[in-house]
Formats: C-alpha cells, sequence, structure tokens
C-alpha cells in the first residue's frame, strides 16, 4: 500500500491530556492572572467564572455544587470516597484499570466492611442491574482504558437510598448524562475540553453535601487535609466554588474558561456530544470496510465516542504471545508517531495490545478521516516487517 498524502493537521490523539480545541494558541492565556493570589478577589472571579460556565455547560440542577479539587479525576474520587463511605454496603462496578482501581481503594486502604465488586473483562460492561439501591454505589461511566461505557442509567433508580458516585473523566462533556441520579461525579478538564493537567473537578448534588456534613464527625480513618472540604460542620458557600483548599494553576484555570467559551460557542453540550459522536461515526465506516481491525467494545451500545479502543483481529497477530502483541502493535503506533500523523496511540499499559485513539470534541472529524488510511498503511508495514523478523 502507498504512504498516503494527506495528514491529520493535529496529530494529537492523547486520551490525556486531550487535543486542545481548534485554533488554540498561547494567546488565549494572555490574561492569565499569573503572579497573583489565587484567594484575592480577582483570583475568585476566575475560579467562580470556571465553575459557573461549567455547571451552564453542563445544564447542571441549580441546587448542585461544583469547584475544582487536586489531584485531577482520580483525588476527585479518592476525595468523595474518603469524605462519604461506610455508613452504608458499597457496590462497585469495574471493568478496566480506573474502575477496579477504586475496588482496591475501598477495601485495602478504607478497609470498608462490606464491598461488593462487580467486575467484566475489557470490552465488557458488568451486570449494572446489581446494583441495590440500598448501597452506595461506585461506577465509571466511560473506561477510558477500554473504550467502553454506561450506554444509560436506565439501571439506577432515581430515588436511591446510598449516594451514587460517578467518575465520568472521559464521558463529561461528550456524552448525555442524567445528573438527578448522581450524588459525585467526577472529572478532570484534560479530558473532553482538552485543558492542562493535575485538576480535578467535582460535582455534588445536596444528598452528597449532606452525606459529606455527618460523616464529618464520624470518620474513622485519616483524612487528608486535601480531601476536608467540610469546615466543621457545613461546607460553606464558596468553599467548593472558589475559595479551594489546594493552590490552582491560574494558567490552567485560564486554559479552561478558554475551553469553555468554545463550547458555548459551537451550542454547548448538544453541540460538543455532536462533535464526539461524529468522531466514532467516522471511525465506524473505516471498521466496516477494514479486515484487520475491530472494537475492543464487544457492542455498539457501549462503545465510547472518546477513548475508542482497537484489537487487531488478523489472524497472524492472534497467534502471537502477548508480549509480542504487545511489540506488534507498538510497530504499528511507533510508524505513525515516526510520521508525524498520530502521537501517542498506544493501547493503555494493563490493556488488551492493540489501539487506542481519542475522539472527543476538541478533535475535527476531518483529521480522523486522514488518520484511518495511515493506519491501514502502518498495519501493512508492521504486519510485512514482523513476518520478516519472525522468518529469522
Amino acid at each position: 500500500m502507498e504512504k498516503p498524502a494527506l495528514k491529520p493537521k493535529c496529530p494529537n490523539f492523547s486520551s490525556g491530556p486531550c487535543a486542545k480545541r481548534p485554533g488554540w494558541t498561547v494567546d488565549a492565556l494572555k490574561n492569565a492572572l499569573v503572579g497573583r493570589s489565587h484567594r484575592s478577589k480577582e483570583g475568585k472571579a476566575r475560579l467562580q467564572e470556571v465553575s459557573d460556565r461549567m455547571k451552564k455547560v453542563l445544564n447542571l440542577p441549580a441546587d448542585y455544587r461544583i469547584g475544582v479539587v487536586a489531584g485531577s479525576d482520580t483525588g476527585a474520587v479518592e476525595l468523595a470516597m474518603w469524605t462519604m463511605l461506610g455508613t452504608r454496603p458499597v457496590d462497585i462496578f469495574g471493568w478496566e484499570a480506573f474502575g477496579k482501581g477504586w475496588m482496591t481503594d475501598a477495601k485495602k486502604y478504607l478497609k470498608l466492611p462490606q464491598v461488593n465488586e462487580y467486575k467484566a473483562d475489557y470490552g465488557q460492561l458488568p451486570d449494572l442491574k446489581k446494583a441495590n439501591p440500598a448501597n452506595d454505589i461506585i461506577f465509571t461511566w466511560n473506561g477510558t482504558t477500554s473504550g467502553v461505557k454506561v450506554p444509560n442509567l436506565d439501571w439506577l433508580p432515581k430515588n436511591h437510598e446510598g449516594i451514587v458516585i460517578c467518575d465520568a473523566t472521559s464521558g463529561v462533556f461528550a456524552m448525555e448524562m442524567d445528573f438527578t441520579k448522581l450524588d459525585v461525579v467526577t472529572f478532570s478538564w484534560q479530558k473532553v475540553l482538552g485543558g492542562e493537567a493535575a485538576h480535578g473537578v467535582i460535582i455534588l448534588s445536596p444528598k452528597a453535601v449532606k452525606r459529606m456534613e455527618e460523616q464529618n464527625a464520624r470518620i474513622a480513618w485519616p483524612v487528608p487535609k486535601i480531601f476536608r472540604l467540610v469546615d466543621e460542620k457545613k461546607l460553606l458557600p464558596g468553599e467548593l466554588e472558589y475559595s479551594t483548599i489546594n493552590t490552582p494553576s491560574m494558567l490552567c484555570v485560564e486554559d479552561a474558561i478558554d475551553a469553555l467559551k468554545w463550547a458555548e460557542s459551537i451550542g454547548g453540550l448538544p453541540g460538543l456530544v455532536r462533535r464526539s459522536t461524529a468522531n466514532l461515526a467516522a471511525f465506524e465506516r473505516w471498521v466496516e470496510k477494514s479486515g484487520w481491525i475491530a472494537f475492543l467494545a464487544e457492542s455498539k451500545e457501549i462503545r465510547s465516542n472518546t477513548s475508542v479502543c482497537f484489537k487487531i483481529k488478523a489472524d497472524w497477530f492472534q497467534k502471537l504471545s502477548d508480549e509480542d502483541k504487545t511489540k506488534a502493535a507498538k510497530k504499528i503506533t511507533s510508524l505513525l508517531d515516526k510520521e508525524g500523523v498520530a502521537k501517542d496511540i498506544n493501547s493503555y499499559g494493563k490493556a488488551p495490545a492493540g489501539i487506542r485513539v481519542w475522539c472527543g470534541a476538541t478533535v475535527e472529524t476531518s483529521d480522523i478521516e486522514a488518520l484511518t488510511p495511515w493506519l491501514d498503511w502502518a498495519y501493512e508495514a508492521a504486519a510485512k516487517e514482523y513476518s520478516k523478523e519472525t522468518v529469522k
């Protein structure tokens, strides 16, 4: 196969930090409040603005709280676990690296007395209907490392007794979500908004705030200061929205405001969802015609439209050992990296060997369409090279 002539205009397909919004330059940061305290009047105003814009784009219920916390999405999830769990049994659903990591936290570190684990292999979902509405529930909306998403919340009763913690980092801003069924939603803006790393965002329902306040006096384990949102008995007004425990980067805050303004300019959440869905559709057209590649997600219903994970189905590849599969897949991705066509598209280290391409809203559909012929070219080149090596 001849080398394709057209390359993607932006080769950044990393699953986090992700591609910046179209047209982004460092000039977007020119008004950043650098060299100033985040506790100044102007600093608090910027933090309030980023919280307000996120709340508006997501169309959150009016009584939900939202704010910036430390430690990216991981820190936000762990903040919720360390400050809210312990009064009820916990049902945890995991089908990829991060979801299963919350199980480890609950059992090994928090040592919760009753943790019900519901697991599935990469490419599958566990039986979500096993969720008990009387228990606390933890699940990942979209498996960044598996390309498998929760299709809806039909399995979750609206009037559940426990709290529901949702790790939504690679799903929020790209998928429709019923926030009224969720009590804690966490994400990092380095995903769908294409923001910078290190900062997490946490959304709290009134029920989640109440649980955190009630738990404050009876938590049976040490809680790091950076997790302690509640001051004595109450989560005070502004304590989440603009008076953060940690010191956020005002450059990152400015970048997030820029991304949110862009999101508003393309129609808000519906516009973001349309772009991600169009990108997935471009991949679906390609996979349908391909003889060597397939989605890791086993059904279309659970297929992610952000972190798209592929498996190589060619017979010669399937006969390889796991170690050789990883080497062969990396031959493909390294060829594309050297050509400046696609950066950072290796599968996650603990996932099955293959390819992972971010196609969230900041990625242009035209770049996905330009990428797919290059994927075919790199596959053929790697397959031939690998065959020569195995013959030796």
